[in-house]
Parts: C-alpha cells; structure tokens; sequence
C-alpha cells in the first residue's frame, strides 16, 4: 500500500492479505482501495468478510458518504440481520426508490429501526412506499395508524386485513361503520367474512337495520345461524351422551350395591353366638372369669 504504484497488484494483493494476522490492516486496506481503487473494493470486502466487523464497515463508510459503493456487500451480509446493515440496505432503496426490494427487506430481516423508517415513509411521494410504511405499522401492531394510511390510499384490502388480525372488536366496529358510511357495500361484506370471528352478531344487525343492507347481510347471517344451529346439535348430542354415561353408571353402583351393603353388616355385627341361650352372667364374649382372691359382698 506504501508503494502502490510500483508494486500494487489487485489479486496478489487480495490473496496477501487475508493471511495477515493484524486486523487492522484490514481496515487500512479498506481505506486504501477506497482513496485509489474504488470499483474494486467489493471485491476486496467480499474476500475479508468472514474475518471483518461488519458494523464498522458501514459506520466506515458512512462516514465517508459511500455507501452506494459497497451496496453488494451489503446485501451479501444482510442474511447476519444485524441493524446497522439492515438500516444502511433500507435508506439506500429508500433514495433509489425501489419499492419491491424494500419490501422484502423490511419482511425478510426485521432488525432495523421500525417506527422511525414508518414514519419517513408515509410521508413519500409514491403510495407504495406509503403502503410499506403501513405493514410496518401493523407488524408493530399499530392498528389505528396502518387502517389510517390504508384509507388514506383507499387501500382497502389491506385496511380489511390489519383490521382481521388485530383482533380486537373495537377495531373491525369503526373500519366496518367507515364502509358503511362511504357506501362501499363490497368492502362492507369483505369485512363480514374477514371478520366474521370478531365482529359481533347484534353490531352487524343494527348497522345493517339502520342503512338497508339486509340483502348484503344475509349470506353471513345465514352462515352464522347455520353454524349455531350445528353447535346446539353438537351439545345436544354431548349432553344426550354424557347423560347416557351417567345412567350407566348409576346401574353399575346398584348392582354392587347389595354385595357390599352386606359386605359392611358383616363386618359390624360382632362374633357369633354359638349357644343356644344368652351368656351366664359373669361372662361376657366366651371367656371365663378370673379369681381375684377378695370374696364377694354380701
């Protein structure tokens, strides 16, 4: 490196290098290629990258403002998942506006700075950025903000979406009003069978009371009540069962029953007598009483 022009060669030099036991030299390698051979320091990155610091790599050059330069390096490494990369990779997409690319990355690696990157994006320009910026959202489970940029793009499908896996009844209760309230009938039914597990029964009766929309209501009320009609069948069934177990237990104890009532009556009666008259007196169970040497009373 002191004498590059003289005695510099590309892949001497590469294949010199990663032998040396100085990881600092690696370093100063990097700076090297990065004042006097810039198209190739990929290259070089890609031939000491089990033996580099990645985030000092791209702190490195981020500091130097050359980030588009190692752009394959960075991506040959995003599989580490590690925040430094995965945040230089998105702001990269984000200034040359490759939307589908970001998209993977942001699903595929999820160490990355996930609210601020959301907030800089629904600010752009293009909605699929926007619309990037609100699965961030709700992968953070920010459902109030994602429906928000849903709507805003009249993204329906994925407002319906978030609004499902939120799970909350709150939730599927406003976005559902909101389809209602602009006349979207099809995205009113979407959400019907979208959220047919949260929403609640006498919700969609009311709305659908209150603005006509019996004729698109009725295939899920007709699914509902056919499913509650299965699951009164299904308990009647278990509790025809269970009182058949029931039944059959109770025949079982009466037909031990008697055995062991007479079983205990044994048990508690006593010896037998085998005299045909009551005891003498004096003597009590059979046994014969002892002398004690005092007469009796008299």
């Amino acid at each position: 490196m002191e004498r590059a022009a003289d005695a510099w060669e590309h892949h001497t030099f590469k294949d010199t290098i990663v032998k040396a036991a100085n990881l600092e030299i690696y370093y100063r390698a990097l700076n090297f290629y990065l004042q006097e051979q810039p198209s190739l320091v990929t290259d070089l990155l890609q031939a000491l990258t089990p033996r580099i610091d990645v985030n000092r790599v791209v702190r490195m050059f981020e500091k130097s403002d050359n980030i588009p330069l190692i752009k394959p390096f960075l991506l040959n490494v995003q599989s580490q998942n590690k925040r430094a990369v995965n945040d230089a990779i998105n702001d990269l997409l984000i200034e040359e506006e490759d939307y589908k690319q970001l998209r993977d990355s942001v699903e595929s690696f999820d160490n990355y700075e996930a609210v601020p990157l959301a907030q800089r994006l629904e600010k752009h320009d293009l909605v699929f950025f926007r619309q990037i910026a609100a699965n961030i959202y709700r992968k953070n489970r920010r459902w109030d903000k994602s429906i928000a940029l849903s709507k805003q793009d009249k993204l329906y499908k994925d407002a319906i979406e978030t609004a499902a896996m939120s799970g909350k009844e709150e939730v599927v209760e406003e976005l559902l009003r909101y389809f209602v309230d602009i006349g979207s009938k099809e995205c009113y039914v979407g959400m019907l069978y979208a959220c047919y597990d949260i929403i609640s029964l006498p919700t969609v009766m009311e709305i659908s009371w209150r603005h006509g929309l019996n004729d698109y209501t009725m295939p899920f009320m007709i699914n509902y009540l056919s499913q509650q009609a299965a699951t009164i069948v299904e308990l009647k069934r278990d509790n025809e069962e269970r009182k058949a177990r029931e039944k059959e237990e109770r025949k079982k104890e009466d037909d031990t029953g008697p055995i062991l009532g007479q079983s205990r009556l044994m048990l508690t009666q006593g010896p037998m007598q085998t005299g045909g008259g009551p005891a003498a007196y004096g003597q009590t169970n059979g046994i014969m009483p002892q002398a004690t040497g005092y007469a009796g009373f008299r």
